[in-house]
């Protein structure tokens, strides 16, 4: 039986002007948009919209894609496109579980924008470090991390494509070894801080706290976690989950990879750009998928289901 996944991704994605049409078009996105900035006080509209500098600091970052993500989906729901199963990179599964129905829009943003500030202060600038390595089996990155202090996976993208994460002294030397080990290149990211690393244990245990406010209702549909990449059902995982997710590998790959195998044949990627396309074809180059970055998106999406 034929299934489809929505599916959010991380951060990096952001650009001005994301989700404008949306608001212009859409009374429930422009309602969301609206309620996200009385929520936070912050001009939600402004941060998304507008020439800023703050759409790419991590503290804003967060919230302003979920907010983005959650007014295109709603949308996108309420013209009957709806899916069997969610899963979001990073800070896209706090979309992900809101889709599944196990917290409201405003609970993922609020957490968002308190994650994406526990992220960015809990290590000093220039203590912690991200590397993005192409071209080299993760079994061999393993081993060679193994052998280095400090410095971890951070995210399994897709094949030939793995990020480490640590201390920048320990990620630098890692990089250093992996290019010799046979890895075509290695990439320093431009990120505040050692994301996925755990160095932010501590932002975990923070981030438990504001868990404990929330009341997560019961999954309508599953979504497949980062840390496990297991597909979830009992709500009462969930805030558990998330904290793990501040400081482990988020497991994408075999997050895709479990979602092929248990039959989803149709993947929806909501938000701007086409990353998690770019990821699942290198797991399945056949796989089937749509993408809703643009209010046209929506309505070609839409017209074709008629």
């Amino acid at each position: 039986m034929s299934k489809t996944a929505f599916l959010f991704p991380g951060q990096g994605v952001q650009k001005c002007g994301m989700g404008k049409d949306f608001y212009e078009n859409s009374s429930q996105a422009a309602k969301l948009f609206e309620k996200a900035s009385e929520a936070l006080g912050l001009d939600m509209k402004a941060l998304c919209f507008e020439e800023n500098a703050r759409l790419d600091q991590t503290e804003y970052t967060q919230a302003a894609l979920v907010t983005t993500y959650l007014a295109m989906c709603r949308e996108l729901e309420s013209r009957g496109v709806k899916p069997d199963i969610t899963a979001g990179l990073s800070l896209g599964e706090y979309a992900a579980i809101a889709v599944a129905g196990a917290m409201s829009n405003l609970d993922a943003i609020r957490l968002v924008r308190k994650r994406g500030m526990l992220m960015q202060n809990t290590v000093p600038a220039g203590e912690g470090a991200m590397c993005a390595i192409l071209a080299l089996d993760e079994k061999k990155i393993e081993e060679v991390l193994n052998e280095i202090p400090d410095v971890t996976i951070a995210n399994y993208n897709c094949p030939g494509q793995i990020v480490i994460t640590g201390k920048t002294v320990a990620v630098e030397m890692a990089a250093a070894r992996l290019k010799e080990a046979g890895a075509r290149r290695t990439l320093m990211l431009n990120v505040s801080g050692p994301f996925h690393s755990p160095m932010l244990e501590p932002a975990g245990a923070a981030l438990r706290q504001e868990l404990e406010q929330v009341t997560f209702q019961k999954l309508q549909i599953p979504y497949v976690t980062n840390v496990n990449a297991c597909e979830i059902t009992d709500a009462s995982e969930i805030p558990e989950l998330l904290v793990r997710q501040m400081y482990s590998p988020v497991r994408w790959m075999q997050s895709m990879e479990y979602m092929l195998k248990n039959g989803v044949d149709t993947f929806v990627e909501i938000g701007p750009g086409k990353t998690l396309e770019g990821f699942l074809k290198k797991i399945n180059r056949n796989v089937q998928v749509h993408h809703v970055s643009c209010w046209e998106d929506l309505e070609q999406i839409c017209q074709n289901r008629k």
